[in-house]
């Protein structure tokens, strides 16, 4: 059978297995998905339109901020609706087109999130160890073309390995043990020996993020070594503003790591990780750096105040 020019394979379909469960467990499911998802874009959303409209927060930190926030209502829709649809109908299928697409999303928008973190981690190295040049270093043409660059490795990385996943033959079996379809999991059903492939693809991913993940620590650390320094051994200032790209940066790439850097992680730790990296770090990032981030906190007293005197003055 066809697969409309995409691949000459008789499968054009997957079964996600991981959504054929107890009326019970989807009924959970189902719950818990529409209620992170509905907080990742009331959440990210939040933020983006209020870095935008609020004069005071027109800084490179904030308008990274604000990308990131859109990245992770991206994130969150490239698999949540499908999942949350999924479970309220009695076909737990994808077809192959519409997972090749999935694939392409999720590794093109997870690059840009790490070009992001790092960007971040740059904006925050240069405010704390070059303050004085921090705006001439940071302008806008630099912040523009870190998320410019962002999206030119995300597709680079997402196109490197599809092509090759493209071309293998699918001819049966089509379950797929997920929520999701990715391209470790799709290879594995391959009618041929994928394991060279299955290697390349995974040490890829899992090299982006273990390099990404390592960099961003050496980054910080060396944040601190520096305000450690300069302040006689104080480090409290330094991690009350850093704690919360820290956290974001664990929150990210632990899962990253289980998914890409262990070749075979068991079926469970799998699909608990997914709700972390897809629902549970999108939503949390909104609340990570409103409560850790003075600057957020007195722009959302301000927009109440605006609010409240418009109504009630």
């Amino acid at each position: 059978m066809s697969m409309g020019g995409l691949n000459d394979s008789m499968v054009n379909e997957f079964v996600l297995l991981a959504l054929s469960c107890s009326w019970e467990k989807r009924l959970f499911l189902i719950l818990l998905c529409s209620l992170l998802y509905l907080g990742v874009i009331l959440g990210n959303l939040f933020i983006f339109f209020l870095v935008i409209f609020d004069s005071h927060l027109h800084s490179p930190m904030y308008f990274l901020l604000a990308n990131l926030s859109l990245i992770d209502v991206g994130l969150s829709c490239t698999t949540v609706p499908k999942i949350i649809t999924d479970l309220l109908n009695e076909d737990k299928i994808i077809s192959f087109q519409s997972c090749m697409t999935q694939i392409c999303f999720i590794h093109t928008i997870g690059g840009v999130e790490m070009v992001l973190l790092i960007a971040m981690a740059f904006d925050r190295c240069t405010a704390i160890c070059k303050p004085l040049h921090y705006l001439k270093i940071m302008n806008p043409k630099i912040c523009v073309s870190f998320v410019i660059t962002g999206w030119i490795i995300g597709v680079i990385h997402a196109m490197s390995q599809f092509l090759f996943v493209i071309k293998l033959p699918f001819c049966g079996p089509n379950e797929v043990d997920s929520f999701y379809c990715d391209f470790p999991k799709i290879i594995k059903l391959a009618c041929t020996d994928g394991a060279k492939l299955e290697f390349i693809v995974t040490a890829n991913s899992g090299f982006m993020s273990m390099g990404t993940f390592f960099l961003l620590i050496l980054s910080y650390s060396f944040i601190l070594v520096t305000v450690w320094k300069r302040s006689s051994g104080d480090l409290s200032k330094a991690f009350v503003t850093l704690s919360a790209h820290i956290t974001v940066v664990f929150l990210f790439f632990t899962p990253c790591m289980f998914l890409y850097v262990w070749p075979s992680p068991p079926p469970s730790l799998d699909k608990n990780l997914f709700i972390v990296d897809f629902a549970i770090t999108p939503v949390l990032n909104p609340a990570i750096y409103t409560l850790r981030n003075k600057d957020i906190k007195v722009s959302i007293k301000r927009l109440l105040k605006k609010i409240f005197y418009s109504r009630f003055c």
